[in-house]
């Protein structure tokens, strides 16, 4: 069918969607994992960094601190001193006074070496303070190598200053970069950066370089780490690996889980409780010509079902996927239901005949005969006469049951009839074995006529045999004039087809009894086809 057909397609795509999403959700998770992996690596990093250079840093210090012992001497007395101390301490380039802007006394550059500009390659920073420090790109002695110097200035214009060797740093940096292809900076101050590790890390790769700066809580220093995009993809990848056989864990279960809930949801079982409540079926009405009374004599409920969107579902689609799903006991009494609501407004004449077909579900059900009789006390009011038609096969199981339920209805004046009859596999016997009181030839045997004249032995043999059991005849599908006169001539008397009328909602048989239903067919198809 395609409504559900196109549903199910809906369904195999949300079950593949359901699978892609673990997956897809997990690729992103991944992602957002590994650049956490990569953020708390990079913070260890440059916490291992400031570590080491705040340590460095005290060792600046401490140096300073210790060369206030030196305040007020000349150079002359302090050299040798400043010469130990700079060649028994490690880390150390040069230490030394200064007076003003000028450098009055090294252990590295001897006396009156020059002025601090001079020795640092650059201009002094003004910060205002009387300590500072700062990063260098290299000194007078050693320009192609990065250092850090440390100055105190005391208010009478003296000061101390000692430089530490930078390439300390830069192979403490190396150690801390190398396996993850950091490229790490450190700055003292405004200072010039002091850079190790790889300078490709910047470059772009499949991911992009993760940058993490840090500053020191103690010193005026910063760092920063550059993770390469390749650290990244690598720890992606690690994650991947780990995290992959449980999002193929979870997609297979979520699929499993989706496919159950949208069977359930999808089966026709659901699709007919929705529509149920949903208010999608409604009744059509096809009127029962009795030829010998020549006006209508009841009419034929037909169960139809419109979805929201106007696409009409067949009945012997639906009702047979009712029976299969379990659902034929609940839509026939939801056709009870609707029946008891357009009755109401009906005006017809004392035995009006009312028939509704039954499956072999609901005859079977224990609860049959107490439906029928709950149609029956809400209908009565109106004289209605209601004509349960069954299937051949309704009859085969549960035989003895089966005949005493009808037994009981018709005690109440409920009639019974046999549907399609001669189509089905029940034996001859049944006619005697059930109390029946019509039987509806199936249109087939009816098309199956082609002139007064021409033979049609079944349908005349299902005719005799029923007028020797004195069963009322309908014929269904009757179509034509010749149709209806072949019958008549063979005492069929209950005509029911598109010769009459077809099935109608309830709106269109109130207007259509009012105007045709006391008329001879004759006379119906002439307004008809006027």
């Amino acid at each position: 069918m395609p409504l559900l057909k196109r549903k199910r397609n809906y369904a195999r795509l949300l079950i593949i969607l359901a699978g892609a999403l673990p997956l897809i959700s997990g690729l992103i998770f991944t992602v957002i994992d590994a650049r956490h992996t990569l953020h708390q690596q990079q913070v260890n990093a440059a916490n291992t960094l400031l570590f080491q250079a705040e340590k460095m840093s005290d060792r600046g210090w401490d140096m300073i601190t210790s060369l206030h012992r030196y305040h007020y001497q000349p150079c002359s007395q302090i050299q040798n001193n400043l010469l130990r101390t700079d060649m028994l301490s490690a880390y150390f380039r040069a230490i030394g006074k200064l007076q003003d802007d000028r450098v009055s006394c090294s252990s590295a550059y001897g006396l009156e070496p020059g002025s601090l500009k001079e020795i640092i390659m650059r201009d002094p920073p003004v910060t205002g303070r009387a300590w500072w420090s700062l990063s260098l790109t290299g000194t007078a002695g050693v320009p192609n190598r990065p250092a850090a110097i440390f100055v105190r200035q005391l208010p009478d214009g003296e000061g101390f200053w000692a430089i530490i060797d930078g390439q300390y740093l830069i192979d403490f940096m190396n150690a801390v970069g190398e396996s993850h292809g950091y490229q790490l900076s450190m700055r003292f101050g405004h200072g010039a950066p002091i850079s190790a590790g790889n300078d490709e890390a910047a470059k772009s790769s499949f991911f992009t370089a993760q940058t993490y700066q840090a500053i020191s809580n103690h010193y005026p220093i910063s760092v920063s780490v550059i993770a390469p995009g390749t650290e990244l993809t690598r720890a992606w990848r690690h994650v991947v690996f780990n995290f992959l056989p449980v999002a193929i864990i979870f997609s297979i279960l979520l699929m499993a889980f989706t496919a159950n809930w949208l069977q359930r949801r999808l089966s026709w079982r659901d699709e007919i409780r929705r529509a149920i409540h949903g208010h999608q079926f409604t009744v059509h009405y096809q009127p029962v010509y009795n030829a010998r009374l020549q006006r209508c004599f009841g009419v034929e409920a037909l169960l139809r079902w419109t979805t929201p969107s106007g696409k009409v579902i067949r009945p012997d689609i639906f009702i047979s996927a009712a029976e299969a799903e379990g659902m034929i006991v609940p839509l026939t009494r939801h056709l009870i239901h609707l029946l008891v609501e357009d009755v109401q407004s009906w005006q017809v004449e004392p035995g009006f005949h009312l028939a509704i077909n039954v499956a072999a579900g609901h005859l079977q059900h224990p609860d049959f005969v107490s439906d029928m009789l709950k149609l029956a006390e809400k209908v009565k009011h109106q004289q209605i006469v209601i004509t349960l038609e069954l299937t051949e096969r309704s009859l085969i199981q549960e035989g003895d049951d089966v005949a005493r339920k009808l037994d009981e209805l018709r005690k109440v004046g409920i009639k019974v009839a046999i549907d399609d009859f001669g189509t089905g596999h029940c034996s001859l016997s049944y006619l005697m074995t059930f109390s029946l009181d019509y039987l509806k030839i199936d249109r087939g045997f009816i098309n199956a006529i082609e002139s007064l004249g021409s033979e049609t032995p079944v349908l005349d043999a299902i005719i005799n045999l029923s007028l020797k059991l004195r069963l009322q005849i309908l014929g269904e599908g009757v179509e034509t004039a010749l149709q209806l006169l072949y019958l008549q001539q063979r005492g069929v008397m209950l005509i029911q087809g598109y010769y009459y009328a077809q099935p109608m909602n309830n709106t269109a048989l109130k207007g259509w009894l009012k105007r045709k239903g006391r008329l001879p067919i004759q006379t119906v198809n002439q307004a008809t086809s006027e």
